[in-house]
């Protein structure tokens, strides 16, 4: 895939989880929630991860993190090999990635101020100490738009955006490079999320940040994201630029999740066509042979339910895991 200014480069990453089963809980199998998977971030840039609930999104950004022990691959981070490192390096290392946590409600501690939740990864890493600390936590909270005397607060006495720009302060506390947005908007109002994403976007520009940014929501992915990747099982179906994503979804599987996306035009929506898929989502332990999205497409052919389709490059950085795409 693209090379240049790379600065996560994530290569055949799986992540299995055991299944244990009898008095003795021996291993009877395996969760395979992600699944030989493939892609790159650039510096400064924005992947979005979309894909259904369980699809393997989470996982893959706690992967990445090195906060699993990966099954098999590779994770690249500033040229050193994260699935390597121990120990120190390791701790060293996790100053320059960093996770905003899905539910801001369950990712701060409710016996700590909101000083002492934004400044303690400065008390972690010895970043400082002193004047300078309560100097660095009031600048801290004055990025992500919170006034510095509501540090003596608790949790409890913030709204639910409010305690989400904490952890996007407690994010930003170590000056990280990389940071995963696991669904950070997910729990909030409609509003509440234009707000974090705009709050998102500004601290990239000014912090030259790289973000892989998680959600099930597509119409909130396409404002933030540079490059989409769209997720199915374990597996990426379809990675490209975000407008070339919305504009010419090729994978059976995004056509869906597309058709899905509310339009604020009722005469555009009366118009479109809605892609309704049959069945379930096959469970992780058992996935099917072939290519994983095979049982519920209506376009699969016998090679889909044999042989599972690479993730080929179309052209114009356009890559789909399709047997029915071609250049």
């Amino acid at each position: 895939m693209v090379s240049d200014n790379v600065l996560v480069d994530v290569k055949n990453l799986k992540m299995y989880f055991p299944v244990l089963a009898g008095v003795m809980r021996s291993k009877v199998g395996d969760v395979k929630a992600v699944d030989d998977v493939t892609f790159n971030i650039r510096q400064g840039e924005t992947l979005g991860l979309v894909g259904e609930s369980g699809c393997g999104k989470t996982t893959t950004g706690r992967a990445i993190l090195q906060l699993y022990k990966i099954t098999a691959g590779r994770v690249i981070f500033m040229g050193s090999e994260l699935n390597t490192l121990q120990g120190e390096p390791l701790r060293k290392m996790r100053r320059n990635m960093q996770l905003i946590f899905q539910d801001p409600y369950a990712s701060l501690d409710p016996r700590m101020t909101a000083g002492d939740i934004v400044g303690e990864p400065l008390l972690v890493h010895g970043l400082v100490k002193g004047k300078g600390y309560e100097e660095q936590v009031s600048e801290l909270l004055r990025m992500v738009e919170l006034e510095p005397r509501m540090s003596v607060r608790y949790p409890h006495e913030f709204s639910g955006g409010q305690r989400q720009r904490l952890g996007i302060a407690r994010a930003l506390a170590v000056r990280p490079k990389f940071i995963v947005c696991d669904e950070p908007v997910s729990a909030l109002d409609v509003s509440i999320q234009a707000q974090i994403i705009k709050l998102l976007m500004r601290l990239r520009e000014e912090m030259n940040l790289t973000y892989l940014f998680i959600a099930h929501d597509l119409s909130v992915v396409r404002h933030i994201s540079d490059r989409v990747a769209v997720m199915y099982l374990g597996k990426i179906m379809e990675i490209t630029h975000s407008d070339e994503l919305y504009d010419n979804p090729l994978h059976p599987y995004t056509q869906a999740l597309l058709s899905a996306v509310p339009i604020p035009s009722p005469q555009v929506d009366r118009k479109r066509k809605r892609i309704l898929l049959s069945g379930d989502v096959p469970s992780p332990i058992n996935p099917p042979r072939g290519c994983h999205f095979h049982p519920r497409c209506s376009l699969a052919i016998d090679a889909c339910k044999d042989t599972e389709p690479g993730l080929n490059d179309i052209g114009g950085e356009h890559w789909v895991a399709c047997h029915r795409v071609s250049k």
